[in-house]
């Protein structure tokens, strides 16, 4: 990779490219050849969003030579779904990382928090959506977004959910995560005027099909303005709130200008 950032940079004192050129072609194309996967060194100056792994399923040995890699270098690095035997790989470095334990998290740098931006609120249904909903609140914050946490506030008991009213007023982007029959997006998106992010996860009994009840009823929400995310994907929905909040944040630049 070098050998080629070198070249480039030659041709452009020699005045064979142009400084545009060589700025898309540094942002566009770099990345490093790895036995797991090629991984993008740019990815986070030309979508926002730092490099991820989703560790599951991946050669525990492969993560943990790139972690190894990303950690000396001193960027940002995310692996999700960090399974036993990738944490096993990962223990010898494990001091100088970032584990999370509950959302299944491993980053080689702590949040960087941007105060700037609006404030995501993560809800969850019940205590056994808290994975995936700590999922959706490591990553908010680790992509530098001011988080908060309101969880089991599910529709068996509204009463718990009444009470958090005012702390959900005052958030700026709503990420709902629920299992089961998946009505809390459409209680709140009926209540609320920030963006609601619907995450199904796959707890339930038989007849939730391991999330797909939860999926059909939040994309047949009644209440408008909900944006649905794949069964269990709390990353997805974590990186979405981020790039509305980064666009925000672009818009309110350009105003000011």
């Amino acid at each position: 990779m070098s050998d080629v950032v070198r070249e480039l940079l030659r041709a452009y004192r020699e005045g064979d490219v142009a400084e545009d050129e060589v700025v898309e072609r540094l942002v566009k194309q770099p990345f490093e050849e790895h036995l797991i996967g090629r991984f993008d060194h740019m990815r986070e100056a030309r979508t926002g969003i730092p490099e991820a792994i989703l560790a599951e399923g991946k050669d525990p040995l492969a993560v943990a030579e790139i972690f190894e890699r990303y950690a000396r270098a001193g960027d940002q690095l995310i692996a999700t779904r960090v399974t036993e035997p990738v944490l096993a790989a990962l223990r010898p470095q494990l001091e100088g990382l970032q584990h999370y334990k509950v959302a299944r998290i491993v980053s080689t740098l702590p949040p960087k928090i941007d105060e700037d931006r609006a404030t995501v609120c993560v809800i969850s249904a019940g205590a056994l959506d808290r994975p995936v909903a700590e999922e959706v609140a490591v990553t908010s914050r680790l992509l530098g977004n001011p988080t908060r946490e309101i969880f089991d506030v599910g529709v068996a008991g509204l009463n718990r959910l009444v009470v958090e009213l005012g702390t959900i007023e005052k958030s700026g982007i709503l990420v709902v995560v629920a299992g089961m029959d998946g009505a809390l997006p459409s209680v709140i998106g009926g209540m609320a005027s920030q963006p609601v992010i619907a995450v199904p996860t796959s707890v339930g009994y038989g007849t939730s099909f391991k999330g797909v009840a939860a999926l059909l009823t939040m994309l047949n929400a009644c209440s408008p303005g909900t944006g649905v995310m794949n069964i269990d994907n709390g990353f997805g929905a974590a990186v979405l709130a981020t790039k509305i909040n980064q666009f925000g944040q672009r818009v309110s630049a350009g105003a000011r200008e």
